[in-house]
Order: structure tokens, then C-alpha cells, then sequence
């Protein structure tokens, strides 16, 4: 029987332009939603940045609420802290993908690489 789908990248021609940072490149180097791969790692680079400062900020909201409303013992000090430190890598790891879901829905450009500079020596205007 003969398979009449036809994959995402037959449907493009052999190349393609990277939505983010204009790039053109081979149909095979970029993803479904047409990003290159450069463009990918800046984001995932981008979105574990703003991964990390969301779990501090529910690590430190944690410790604050354990310390003001729960008001811990020293006996089982290693527990709340493990807690603590559990709680801030978890919230870095769901703020890291909800960041990275967000650049990649809006196509945000991420860092694009700058115009490179002319035979002259001075950068192109935009």
C-alpha cells in the first residue's frame, strides 16, 4: 500500500528561511516551526536564565513561608532545606520549558546575530 502523507519538510522547497534570524538555510537544518538550530540553543540558553531566577524566586517565597508561617524546628533543619532546594530546581525546570513554550509560540527573536560589517569596515543600517 502506498503512503500518501507526505512529511512536514517534502511540503518545503530545499531552502528555507529561519524565522527568527532571517537566515537562509537547507530544509533539513531547521525545525517544524522553521527555526534554525542556532536559534533554538539561544532560546533554550535565554529560557534557563530566566528558568533559574524563577526558582530562586520560589525558593526564596518557600523559605520565607516556612520560616515565617511553619516556623521549623533545628531538629529537622536538613529536611527544610532539602525541601527548600528540591522546590528551586523544580521551579527552575517549569519556568525554563514555560519560557522556552513562550519564545517559541510568539517566535520572539532571540539575540539575532548582528549585520556583519561591509567591505568598507562600517556596520550595515538597518
Amino acid at each position: 500500500m502506498i503512503d500518501r502523507r507526505s512529511r512536514w519538510q517534502d511540503r518545503l522547497g530545499d531552502e528555507v528561511v529561519c524565522v527568527v534570524c532571517g537566515e537562509t538555510r537547507d530544509s533539513t537544518e531547521v525545525d517544524r516551526m522553521l527555526w534554525c538550530e542556532g536559534c533554538r540553543q539561544r532560546a533554550r540558553a535565554r529560557a534557563g536564565r530566566v528558568g533559574w531566577r524563577v526558582g530562586l524566586a520560589v525558593a526564596a517565597l518557600l523559605v520565607a513561608y516556612i520560616w515565617l508561617v511553619v516556623q521549623p524546628t533545628r531538629m529537622i533543619a536538613g529536611a527544610w532545606i532539602a525541601t527548600v532546594v528540591a522546590a528551586g530546581w523544580l521551579g527552575s525546570k517549569i519556568g525554563r520549558e514555560i519560557a522556552y513554550g513562550v519564545y517559541r509560540s510568539r517566535e520572539i527573536p532571540v539575540a539575532a546575530p548582528e549585520p556583519e560589517a561591509e567591505a568598507g569596515g562600517e556596520p550595515r543600517e538597518p
